[in-house]
């Protein structure tokens, strides 16, 4: 019998000739030398096909694999399994004194899987989760253990690689002494009169939300490093109550608010660990942009704002950092990283992501790999600067092209 296997929201169910879930890394080495196509399915949290291997292909769930979490505190690193999740790293890192110097809003995706589609948390000074990889691990076609550190060339095509090379089995991070956050949240940030440089850089990771029926943000979340100053936030009234970052919905799976000091981990994410979300009832799409465009990109989404609206949950607006991973919506440019939580409506979500899309044309938006997105995958790769340099990586390191599936030979042909 046909296994299905869909993503985290069940929007997809991914067409495969088979599924496997190997225990061991050697058993993943045999697998992907006997196979002709293989890809790789972390925690499942995509909205596309960018993990389908089609029905001659094998989807490989890493997630029986040993959990694998070595953290060196001494150079101040953490080699890290294929298949663990961001939630069981950080315990594991922070009983060791130790942090990672950002985390996404959900702790629960898998690092493997986050890195390689250039997922990202927040902050002007914080670049991508990519960012904190010195070394990657990649099974090869052939089977063969191919390591790329920090200082090769091919590095920048290697982290950030939608699955392209291989099957990642393990990642080293860099870390940092474990450290304290805060959160304070305030309300009805108006559009009108916004200094967006001065609201993001407020505090070490800052978050923006609306829903767009009305101008500006409903929420402000400012997650504040107890060892950096406090910065004045005079621009809108402190919350009076917990918050969730969809409206109406409790705040019971948030993580604490109201400035009560935790550790890292505890606060970076917008929910807690404890609380694992379920699936479905949302799509999601996620365009990055160059950051001192973040006026223009707002108030283009704002003149829409009738046609975004009313299949929106909420749209959290964050910044990242410049990277150098040659396929991450990040690279070479400080960026303004605006996400969309629609509804689970597809048929009526699409024309207004073709909407945003227009509008956001002039800014050359970059979409997040794993998100829902119009503009052919064809097109999103021609604004990559270094597309050639990567192509040539997966001739590389897979000449048959045994881990390129159509999302992956269209981003390609860019």
């Amino acid at each position: 019998m046909t296994e299905t296997v869909t993503n985290w929201a069940g929007n997809i169910a991914f067409v495969a000739g088979e599924v496997r879930r190997p225990r061991s890394v050697g058993a993943v080495r045999s697998l992907v030398a006997g196979s002709s196509r293989v890809r790789v399915l972390g925690s499942g949290h995509s909205f596309n096909r960018i993990a389908e291997p089609g029905a001659d292909g094998v989807l490989l769930s890493l997630g029986e694999l040993p959990v694998e979490i070595d953290v060196d505190t001494s150079a101040r690193t953490v080699r890290v399994g294929g298949g663990v999740r961001y939630a069981e790293l950080a315990r594991r890192v922070h009983a060791h004194g130790l942090a990672l110097p950002n985390m996404a809003s959900l702790p629960h995706i898998s690092v493997a899987g986050s890195v390689a589609t250039g997922t990202h948390g927040s902050g002007v000074r914080n670049g991508s989760l990519a960012a904190a990889v010195r070394e990657v691990e990649i099974v090869t076609a052939d089977g063969s253990l191919v390591v790329v550190g920090r200082g090769e060339e091919r590095f920048g095509g290697a982290v950030t690689s939608l699955g392209a090379l291989g099957v990642v089995t393990a990642l080293t991070l860099d870390l940092e002494p474990a450290f304290e956050v805060e959160q304070h949240l305030f309300t009805e940030l108006p559009l009108e009169g916004l200094d967006f440089e001065a609201v993001a850089g407020a505090a070490y990771s800052v978050s923006l939300f609306t829903d767009w029926r009305s101008p500006g943000f409903r929420q402000v979340w400012l997650k504040r490093r107890t060892d950096q100053p406090m910065v004045a936030f005079p621009w809108a009234a402190p919350a009076t109550r917990a918050l969730h970052p969809v409206p109406g919905m409790p705040a019971v799976n948030c993580t604490e608010q109201f400035g009560a000091p935790g550790p890292w981990h505890e606060r970076l994410p917008h929910f807690r660990a404890e609380f694992t979300p379920s699936s479905g009832n949302e799509l999601q799409s996620e365009y990055l942009l160059p950051r001192e465009d973040a006026l223009g990109v707002l108030r283009a989404v704002d003149a829409i704002r009738g046609t975004v609206a009313p299949v929106l949950q909420t749209c959290e607006v964050r910044t990242v950092a410049a990277d150098e991973q040659w396929l991450s919506p990040a690279y070479g440019r400080d960026s303004v990283a605006v996400h969309f939580t629609w509804t689970d409506d597809a048929e009526a979500v699409l024309p207004a992501v073709r909407a945003l899309e227009a509008a956001l044309e002039p800014f050359s938006p970059r979409p997040h790999w794993g998100k829902v997105f119009a503009t052919p995958p064809a097109e999103v790769g021609g604004g990559y600067p270094r597309l050639g340099d990567f192509a040539r990586l997966v001739r590389e390191l897979d000449p048959a092209g045994t881990f390129t599936n159509a999302f992956v030979r269209d981003v390609l042909t860019g």
